[in-house]
């Protein structure tokens, strides 16, 4: 088998394409690298799909080296046929080859090992054989034992052949799994206090259509034992079926045994393995979609466009213990940490009202940044009626994280002699001003913009969210001399030692060019080349080194300048841009002898030198005043910011409370199988009031 060329048809590329990326990953390359620096090699394939190839080829290399210890078992029993040789290499699955492999794997101790050990394989033979002359006490009588128990035992080593069939196991799961259902029910004498599963306490869905979130909530009422979960499909079509296929002769005497044989097969050895296979894969399926959509709105969240050179105040909301607030310079360092009391059991409003607007005029505040947990909602009363008169805003912001980042060594070391509720109002504070530099400080599944991510595969989730985090930083790339550990962690190529060698510098002096990073400690030339178009110098002495533009490429970048007659000193000037937009890249790939990615990124560094992707996303929505739930009508058109995508809607902050759900069904006129395909975390979208409950202070909107 052509693995790589294999692997180039299912993703649709070419098979050189699938050579470049495995070569460039052999050399220590890292994906990041790969999709930026190297696209004259890829063809220009993103992150993802490097992602995919390195994934799949991993697949595919596991799956041929088993097919290969396979064969080689089967082989060394002098067992393997030409027909069998050609179905497992054929396999394009783990599952087939190990259920063509079944039959001559080594069995543990079982009731059919049991029974060849009393010498009783020659009786299974000959019942297999489906005899029509004698009877069965003569075929059973000679094996020193009685002939019911020489029968039980033979049935036994048939039914582990029959169980043994690659092509019966096969057509049985492909049965249950396109016409069976599953089925849960409440377990007897179970507890479910708060009717977390109330909808599956008598609940069944077609296996081959239930949604991965139910198959999610399933398993943990399950595993909460809340739940029993079964099958249910017709196991008499099974049977008939599963006879027509062994059963050679029915006029044979033997036909009751093989008939018995075939039914203990069914019941002890095959639906069972099966269930529990179609259990596995629609775990695994369900999990796989689940870490999707987690990945997806994590890029979206990460992506939050940043509020720049403006002061803030991040106000961590709390009852008893009192709000915190820290004043946060445009660069996130804390002016000052305070503490007031608006709400019970206190209700020292007044005063808190003066201690917030002597720190808004102190320090020139331009906005508060509210955190979405207990006691939000009243404190967002208390701002909005605290900052009237004053040119200030604020915004709610989520503090998924927050408490996990407050705790954590990388706080108590920036902040040792504060509390961690202090710790908390300054990430909610640097949340508005920079998002993705403050959420990289927190494990990516603790942010929440998912769902059940307790309940997926935690190795997966763990690999994919990191794959994504480190995705964005290295797309947004970072400023070396502002950029904390954390996020230079995710930096590509970067490793502890590196780390330490560029925090250690920063305590002296800061960088002024690209080369000092090159002679620090730990840099050796392979780190130097995968992060350093990363890594970002904007004071430094070259301009070059606030690009994106990598220092191999220099040489090439003033080849084009000086064909223009341009001066890099004049990169910000009009003339300098107009110059650039005006030229034909075709024409300059053959002149300049520079390959046309490479031409065409720098052209767009050039035009836009150190820009941020996230500059062009839409701004965050800033308040002056509240919204309350009595101030709504259906119908009402808002303007609001997706907080989260699940399976079933999204969630959209609109300024109440709680955020409004639209469902699926209200984000398009068309049908819509994934809400990601319509919307997205922190996407700012124009919806419309569907449905008000007070009571339970719910609201539905609605896109269309």
């Amino acid at each position: 088998m052509d693995i790589k060329l294999s692997l180039a048809n299912k993703l649709n590329i070419d098979k050189k394409q699938v050579e470049a990326v495995l070569k460039l990953l052999s050399e220590d390359c890292t994906i990041p690298f790969i999709a930026r620096y190297r696209k004259e090699m890829t063809g220009g394939l993103n992150e993802e799909a490097i992602s995919i190839i390195s994934d799949e080829y991993k697949y595919l290399c596991n799956l041929e080296k088993r097919k290969e210890d396979v064969i080689r078992l089967i082989k060394e029993k002098d067992l393997l046929t030409d027909e069998l040789l050609a179905s497992i290499n054929s396999c394009t699955k783990l599952i087939d080859v190990e259920d063509l492999y079944r039959p001559f794997k080594e069995k543990k101790k079982t009731k059919a090992t049991e029974a060849i050990k009393m010498g009783l394989e020659p009786l299974a033979k000959k019942i297999m054989a489906f005899p029509t002359n004698g009877d069965i006490n003569s075929l059973a009588s000679s094996y020193n034992m009685s002939v019911s128990k020489a029968i039980e035992g033979a049935s036994y080593i048939i039914s582990e052949w029959i169980s043994d069939k690659p092509s019966l196991r096969k057509s049985i799961r492909n049965f249950i799994y396109n016409t069976g259902e599953i089925v849960t029910k409440l377990k007897k004498d179970a507890v479910d206090k708060s009717k977390t599963y109330e909808m599956y306490y008598d609940f069944k869905d077609r296996i081959k259509y239930i949604k991965h979130y139910r198959v999610l909530a399933i398993n943990r009422g399950e595993k909460e034992k809340i739940l029993t979960v079964s099958f249910k499909y017709d196991k008499d079509v099974i049977n008939v079926n599963s006879e027509k296929y062994i059963i050679k002769n029915s006029n044979s005497f033997v036909y009751p045994i093989v008939k018995d044989a075939i039914k203990d097969a069914l019941k002890r050895l095959i639906l069972p393995s099966i269930e529990r296979e179609i259990r596995s894969e629609l775990s695994d399926k369900a999990s796989d979609v689940a870490i999707k959509t987690f990945k997806d709105n994590l890029e979206k969240l990460l992506l939050t466009k940043p509020i720049k050179n403006k002061t803030v105040i991040g106000f961590d909301p709390a009852f008893r213990t009192g709000c915190k607030l820290a004043v946060l310079n445009p660069y996130g360092e804390v002016l000052e940490i305070g503490v007031i009391y608006p709400h019970e059991p206190y209700n020292k409003k007044a005063t808190a009202t003066k201690i917030l607007r002597s720190l808004i005029e102190k320090y020139n505040v331009n906005i508060i940044a509210i955190g979405n947990g207990t006691a939000s909602r009243e404190s967002e009363a208390f701002v909005a009626s605290a900052i009237k008169g004053l040119d200030v805003k604020y915004n709610i912001v989520s503090e998924a994280g927050a408490s996990v980042y407050s705790a954590s060594k990388i706080a108590k070391d920036e902040f040792p002699d504060l509390t961690v509720e202090k710790r908390s109002a300054i990430s909610i504070g640097r949340r508005i001003q920079d998002p993705l530099s403050e959420l990289v400080k927190i494990e990516p599944k603790s942010i929440g913009v998912g769902e059940y991510q307790y309940d997926v595969n935690q190795n997966n989730l763990k690999e994919s969210l990191d794959f994504t985090v480190s995705k964005i930083v290295n797309e947004v790339g970072v400023n070396i001399n502002t950029a904390s550990e954390s996020i230079l962690n995710y930096i590509s190529g970067l490793n502890k030692r590196c780390i330490n060698s560029i925090m250690e510098f920063k305590r002296h002096k800061s960088f002024k060019n690209r080369v000092d990073i090159k002679n620090l400690k730990g840099i050796s030339e392979k780190i130097y080349e995968q992060c350093i178009g990363f890594l970002r110098i904007n004071d430094g002495d070259n301009k070059l080194d606030k690009t994106k533009i990598h220092p191999e490429s220099y040489d090439d970048t003033y080849k084009l300048l000086n064909y223009l007659n341009l001066d890099i000193n004049d990169i910000e000037k009009q003339e300098f841009k107009d110059k650039l937009k005006s030229i034909n890249l075709q024409d300059l790939v053959g002149i300049l002898n520079i390959n046309f990615f490479l031409l065409n990124d720098i052209v767009s560094e050039l035009l836009t030198p150190g820009l941020d992707p996230r500059d062009d996303l839409p701004d965050v929505i800033l308040k002056s005043d509240i919204l309350t739930i009595d101030d709504l009508e259906v119908g009402m058109e808002l303007t609001g910011t997706v907080r989260n995508v699940v399976s079933f809607g999204a969630f959209v902050d609109i300024g109440l409370h709680d955020d409004g759900l639209i469902h699926i069904s209200k984000l398009s006129k068309e049908f819509v199988n994934n809400p990601l395909d319509v919307i997205h975390v922190g996407d700012i979208v124009t919806v419309y009031v569907d449905k008000i409950d007070k009571d339970r202070e719910k609201v539905g909107l609605s896109l269309i």
